[in-house]
């Protein structure tokens, strides 16, 4: 089987082009906007893929050909993130991957994977079933689930399997210095006295990155569960427990300042994902 991954050299992206390259006998293609040499300085085992150069934004005429017609596509491609209010997820991102993936499915792409987010739930509390209805309130998420509804109104004319992952909260190598881990990565380096924080009482589903584009390879690598499928760890923690758990790992003695920051006003204060479906995923 030909796998194509998009979004080869982000933060997810490269973790799932290490996964599949070790744990798979597939032919792996990758895509991102960098120069082979500077996408192989991100992600060290795109040496092993069939990479092809391309930014999603410049249109093609058939995706599915100049892409070497691959039988599955995990699509990771997403611009400008961590800032999730921006109107550039809804003007710029959302249409050039719905162009992305009509063009890939009509031109005779039967399989795709696509990443989602839980922001797509909104402000809806406790344990986030993948049958509760959609209400997002950042343009982010906003952006995400139109893309989904779209994509699935593709059905209509086109038959093929799609399965939407809705990533909780990564963190781990690689991921921004505007993100939380990022945050706390810098502080530590610094050799940061206080850290500044919110109360960190939100409950969060926080998942290791490696851990993640496990689980997402092993949801674009089966189609006996298809639809919406949340990639996360089903295990609620405190901001403040996992902030507290990072620096006892590093042996540092920063002190937390707590309640500089308020608490967010897009995200609910207890949130966790339902591990149902992806358990039979993983476990079979």
């Amino acid at each position: 089987m030909r796998i194509l991954v998009t979004g080869a050299t982000g933060f997810i992206g490269r973790h799932i082009v290490d996964y599949l390259s070790s744990h798979s006998k597939h032919e792996i293609i990758t895509t991102a906007a960098e120069s082979r040499e500077d996408a192989e300085t991100i992600c060290p085992a795109l040496k092993d893929t069939v990479y092809i150069q391309k930014n999603l934004n410049h249109q093609e005429d058939n995706y599915y050909a100049f892409f070497e017609r691959p039988d599955s596509v995990v699509h990771l491609s997403w611009e400008g993130l961590p800032n999730y209010g921006e109107l550039f997820h809804i003007e710029r991102n959302l249409p050039a991957n719905f162009c992305f993936i009509k063009n890939m499915i009509q031109n005779g792409l039967s399989d795709i994977t696509v990443a989602g987010t839980c922001f797509e739930y909104g402000l809806q509390d406790g344990c986030l079933n993948e049958e509760m209805p959609a209400t997002p309130v950042t343009v982010y998420g906003l952006a995400k689930d139109t893309l989904r509804k779209f994509t699935e109104l593709l059905h209509n004319k086109h038959d093929f399997n799609l399965k939407w992952a809705r990533f909780f909260y990564l963190y781990g190598q690689g991921q921004g210095k505007k993100t939380l881990w990022g945050q706390l990565e810098e502080a530590v380096k610094n050799g940061q006295k206080v850290f500044n924080m919110s109360m960190g009482e939100q409950l969060r589903d926080y998942i290791q990155i490696n851990q993640a584009a496990e689980y997402m390879s092993k949801i674009a690598l089966q189609n006996d569960i298809t639809g919406i499928i949340n990639c996360c760890s089903g295990k609620p923690i405190s901001v403040r427990r996992f902030v507290e758990d990072f620096f006892k790992e590093h042996d540092t003695d920063i002190t937390l300042n707590l309640g500089y920051y308020p608490y967010p006003e897009f995200e609910p204060l207890a949130f966790w994902g339902d591990t149902g479906k992806l358990g039979k995923i993983i476990c079979s």
